[in-house]
């Protein structure tokens, strides 16, 4: 190992980039007999491309990869072993210098092996080891995908199977072992900062890069061997102007949104699964007024603000038999209310939180939270039943529930603000809870009805001591501001959240800005 060592000091000869004309392609491919290639696009030119066949039965996702040589196979065993031991030495280098630090060492090896290689070879084998070490192996170009949504793997043997926006469930052609899939459930675990034994053979993680993690290890909690999903999490999160580009909203009830939580209006989104509950409830926190204190309560980090003043918290799991240490979201609400936040935000509610949540209403503190309900009178019965418990009089704290839904138009799966419903009080004749349906979605036409004047708008208006016109104008400039943003493609969550902080410390310099066509010069100059 010394001589090893004394070597891998020299400076290697430094590998030239890789050149299409000189070294050829990387990745060669065949679509098989009987099948047609719908689809082809690179994740990670030149090294990954996915083809979409369809064999007349069902259609696959099949990932192309660089293959190598008997040779190549070897030396890239050997430098895997090698390498384990001398990156461990590396540990502290920073992620950018990390790329640098491989292939630098690699060609230390390859030097020191004295083999001969081609550039192309070169390439390839390094690229395999940064799958390897930084990446999740056969699946890390998978996660490169920007239309995955949804990966699953069943089990030992079985292909893994992905939701693809275009294509929907489709099913793969990388398939694991029983020992492979063993090993890379325990590495998807130890990379997301848990640990997963037969002890404890489940684990709900966040991996790296946001995305939500549920691994099992084993055969005894799914017989057919260790299992993971993978919810993806998009780096660039969904924004106002994003959901009313997919129509799951309009820009009048995006506008609506934005005038409610000025005003400190409380709301709950619920839905179906992966019907976008979360999604909104990302979407609309970028209304939350700058400076604001905001404190955020999740099993797993989904929600990502563009606010200085947001403390971000997590559940935490036990790490004894016994129980103790664990940090549940009824403890982490408990703590959120003895830190005077002005907004608060519950991934989901499911227990004994939502009791607190309501209290916390009913003392003044505005509340958002998600929660599976597929109707109003669904979560009206949710919130009254066990395990919740909340008190019928103490509903009336809430102010807005929107219900999502995931369905179809035009035979094409889309996400759908199916109606907002204010909630106007208990009736003092019956003591039930008084509903005004204020939104509406019509399948028919894909297009949102207003069905009602707005109490919650009202009950603004009285606060504010606004005429109905004054009221109607404020809508209306928020509308324009939207719908400004839409057209000019202002859609990411940093411009958004700009666009709402300058609003709220000067609304007519950005009104002055979207008529003259000056908001984005405005915001850029504000960066």
């Amino acid at each position: 190992m010394g001589k090893l060592l004394k070597i891998l000091k020299k400076q290697p000869d430094a590998l030239p980039p890789y050149d299409r004309s000189d070294d050829g392609f990387l990745v060669e491919f065949e679509v098989p007999d009987g099948a047609t290639e719908l689809e082809r696009y690179w994740v990670d030119e030149p090294y990954a491309f996915v083809s979409i066949l369809n064999d007349s039965k069902m259609l696959h996702y099949y990932m192309v990869e660089p293959s190598l040589t008997a040779y190549e196979k070897a030396a890239l065993d050997r430098l895997h072993g090698d390498l384990q031991d001398i990156l461990a030495r590396s540990y502290g280098v920073s992620e950018t210098d990390m790329d640098a630090v491989l292939t630098r060492e690699t060609l230390s090896l390859l030097k020191y092996y004295h083999v001969k290689l081609s550039p192309a070879s070169v390439h390839k084998i390094l690229y395999y080891l940064r799958r390897n070490f930084r990446g999740y192996d056969r699946l890390n170009p998978v996660l490169m995908d920007p239309y995955i949504e949804d990966i699953s793997c069943d089990g030992i043997d079985v292909p893994v199977f992905l939701y693809h926006q275009t294509h929907r469930n489709i099913r793969t052609n990388i398939v694991f072992g029983e020992l492979d899939l063993n090993s890379f459930v325990i590495k998807l675990c130890q990379k997301s900062g848990k640990q997963i034994s037969i002890g404890e053979p489940m684990v709900d993680a966040t991996m790296p890069d946001g995305s939500r993690l549920q691994a099992t290890l084993g055969k005894e909690v799914t017989t057919r061997g260790s299992s993971f999903t993978i919810r993806k999490f998009r780096g660039d999160p969904i924004t106002p102007i994003d959901l009313v580009n997919f129509g799951t909203c309009s820009a009048d009830i995006m506008a609506y949104f934005w005038l409610a939580i000025d005003e400190n209006k409380s709301m709950i989104f619920a839905g179906g699964t992966a019907s976008g509950k979360t999604s909104i409830l990302n979407a609309v926190s970028l209304f939350i007024p700058p400076l604001t204190k905001v404190i955020s309560i999740e099993d797993t980090r989904e929600l990502t603000l563009h606010h200085d003043n947001w403390i971000a918290a997590i559940t935490r799991k036990s790490f004894a038999v016994s129980g103790a240490g664990e940090v549940t979201m009824y403890d982490l609400l408990r703590a959120a209310l003895r830190q005077r936040p002005e907004y608060i935000l519950v991934g989901e509610v499911r227990g004994a939180e939502a009791l607190t949540l309501f209290q916390a209403m009913s003392t003044g503190h505005t509340t958002y939270s998600t929660m599976h309900a597929g109707d109003v009178p669904t979560v009206v019965n949710r919130l009254e039943s066990d395990p919740i418990n909340v008190p019928h009089a103490m509903l009336q704290s809430l102010d807005i529930i929107c219900i999502q839904a995931q369905t179809y138009v035009n035979e094409v799966r889309a996400r759908r603000t199916q109606n907002i419903v204010e909630i106007a009080g208990l009736d003092p004749k019956t003591g039930n809870i008084r509903i005004n349906e204020l939104y509406r979605w019509e399948p028919l036409t894909d297009a949102f009805k207003h069905a009602r004047a707005s109490s919650v708008l009202d009950s603004i208006s009285k606060t504010r001591g606004w005429t109905r016109d004054t009221m109607l104008s404020e809508l209306v400039n928020r509308v324009k501001i939207l719908e400004y943003m839409r057209r000019k493609g202002m859609r990411d969550y940093v411009g958004v959240s700009l666009v709402v902080q300058a609003y709220a410390t000067n609304p007519e310099l950005v009104m002055s800005a979207v008529k003259t066509d000056r908001l984005q010069e405005l915001i850029s100059e504000n960066e």
